[in-house]
């Protein structure tokens, strides 16, 4: 076997990964963090289990996720190095991973959802009432905040009340592509047509000959500021945290925006492989996640079906016991 440098392989491995930029920035970040220092100048196949358990021992992780993350990446280094020939076995293999743990989803009530957009619309005043439309989008759609910073009038069509989902904001920059690597279609209700329609507004404000210094954007949320499309999350979310201050609304991140809309969605009765197919997860994921919120109300419908069906039967004889 040749004798490798961890530290020439993982460069090598991480510039033959076929990834997008922002997953390749957190490999390398991730590698050069946690597995660099202690690692990059010792042959692989020196490299044991019991070695990798004490760095991931003595490392002050920030978080079990972060932990998690790390441990994975390096299990599919050496994966890779297995199968190249350069090791007989997977020395991370062996490491215990921290249980996996979800952000906490904690939608909003309707009525909460209804009083955040009246509050934005209402204290939201000429091109910045385009976070008010924003938030009212992302409340009837569901669609993710990076798809709707990333979305262009282009994608949007009225007529048939619908919208593609076709690309996304990451690391700054846009992508020509989901988050699940698959397109979709998104069908606009009347709130969601609202929002678009007020979008619509701000656009045709900006592009007034008075206000020729924000020139007229092919994106539907453009931001105020600075930028052609919405980069990063902080610059909604000062808009949508004072709104919940205002309001007395339990602070929550903005995320859970499309949280609201799958729970409206179940709680409505509506079928969970539509809803599945408008957020852009399979029906697995979405009942797995969502299973709190699935309507109560039809259970008992459903027992009812079980007891027509058990009328045919007859009930069991019970012995007296004496």
């Amino acid at each position: 076997m040749i004798n490798r440098l961890f530290g020439e392989y993982a460069q090598q491995w991480l510039n033959s990964r076929e990834v997008v930029e922002g997953t390749r920035k957190n490999y390398r970040i991730s590698l050069n963090l946690y597995w660099m220092p202690a690692l990059a100048l010792l042959p692989l196949d020196n490299i044991t289990s019991v070695m990798l358990r004490k760095i991931v021992g003595s490392t002050p992780w920030t978080s079990p996720g972060v932990k998690r993350s790390a441990i994975q990446r390096l299990i599919t280094l050496f994966g890779t190095a297995v199968k190249d020939g350069l090791i007989i076995r997977n020395p991370a293999e062996a490491i215990e991973l921290p249980a996996k743990t979800k952000k906490p989803i904690d939608p909003f009530t309707v009525a909460e959802a209804n009083a955040i957009i009246a509050h934005l619309y209402s204290s939201l005043t000429h091109s910045m009432r385009i976070y008010a439309a924003y938030f009212e989008f992302a409340f009837y759609t569901g669609m993710r905040p990076s798809e709707m910073a990333a979305l262009r009038w282009e994608e949007i069509d009225k007529e048939n009340r619908v919208v593609n989902v076709c690309r996304i904001v990451a690391d700054y920059k846009i992508e020509e592509r989901t988050k699940t690597r698959n397109s979709r279609q998104v069908m606009l209700n009347s709130r969601a047509l609202h929002a678009i329609e007020q979008a619509e507004r701000v656009a045709k404000q900006r592009a007034k000959p008075s206000r020729r210094k924000q020139a007229e954007s092919p994106f539907v949320f453009p931001p105020t500021k600075n930028f052609e499309f919405i980069q990063q999350a902080s610059v909604t979310d000062k808009h949508f945290q004072a709104a919940l201050t205002a309001l007395n609304v339990r602070t929550r991140r903005q995320y859970n925006c499309r949280h609201t809309y799958a729970t409206i969605c179940l709680m409505s009765g509506m079928n969970p492989s539509f809803i599945a197919n408008q957020l852009g997860h399979s029906v697995q994921m979405l009942l797995s996640t969502y299973a709190r919120w699935i309507n109560s109300s039809s259970d008992w419908h459903e027992i009812r079906k079980l007891e027509k069906n058990m009328a045919c039967t007859n009930l069991p004889v019970h012995s007296d016991y004496h």
